[in-house]
């Protein structure tokens, strides 16, 4: 099976601790072997260890594709040159910078947060090289906490907006599928880390919704 369940030093966040981008998968240094062997086993990607600004909140810093990549910035120039051997990076500023949290994107597109100025989102879009379109999901600007995407499809928070679900398939060019991780939240973003592989969730989450996360990224 293309999907498992793990903690990441001791966390259900999953997605908060590491981040998929295009062909690499970021993790914090302390990782113990288990995880290591499961990033390997499941998510089969080139694997990179990282802290941004000294935090191992990863993939809530972090996103991008196989062409650029964001992060906020309290990343050091240290950190900087490390990202920039995987693609071109844009440093996010100005108190919107979480980039994992506030940016939903694949090799197709992304969406951004509203919280994001325009012209962020112009550079954005330049450094992806993809079109990038603003909303919020479910009403919420966190919209790299409340989705998870990769080039199969893309998994939203039970509340998406029917006007949100159809930017968001018409920018990401795949179907969207609505599910929850860990045992019932609607941050499936932040429970779960996937690439075109496979994907890791939550040690809670459920079998139910191991189905739909396979359903909806295409991973069966």
């Amino acid at each position: 099976m293309p999907i498992t369940t793990s903690d990441i030093l001791g966390s259900d966040q999953v997605g908060i601790y590491l981040a998929v981008c295009g062909n690499v998968v970021f993790h914090p240094h302390e990782l113990n072997e288990e995880a290591l062997n499961r990033i390997d086993e499941y998510l089969g990607l080139e694997r990179h260890p990282l802290t941004i600004g000294g935090s191992t909140l990863v993939g809530a810093l972090v996103t991008g594709n196989s062409r650029g990549l964001a992060v906020a910035d309290i990343a050091t120039e240290s950190d900087i040159d490390i990202l920039t051997s995987f693609g071109d990076v844009v440093v996010m500023e100005g108190g919107v910078n979480t980039a994992g949290n506030l940016l939903l994107c694949n090799e197709h597109g992304a969406i951004a947060s509203p919280a994001i100025p325009e012209e962020g989102v112009e550079i954005i879009s330049e450094v992806f090289g993809i079109p990038v379109a603003v909303s919020s999901i479910a009403g919420e600007d966190v919209v790299g906490s409340l989705g998870v995407a990769n080039d199969h499809g893309v998994l939203l928070h039970p509340d998406v907006l029917p006007d949100e679900v159809l930017l968001i398939e018409e920018v990401l060019s795949v179907p969207p599928m609505v599910g929850t991780v860990a045992f019932g939240s609607p941050y499936v973003g932040a429970g779960l880390a996937a690439s075109n592989n496979g994907a890791i969730a939550g040690r809670e989450t459920t079998g139910p919704e191991l189905n739909r996360i396979e359903d909806s990224l295409g991973l069966i």
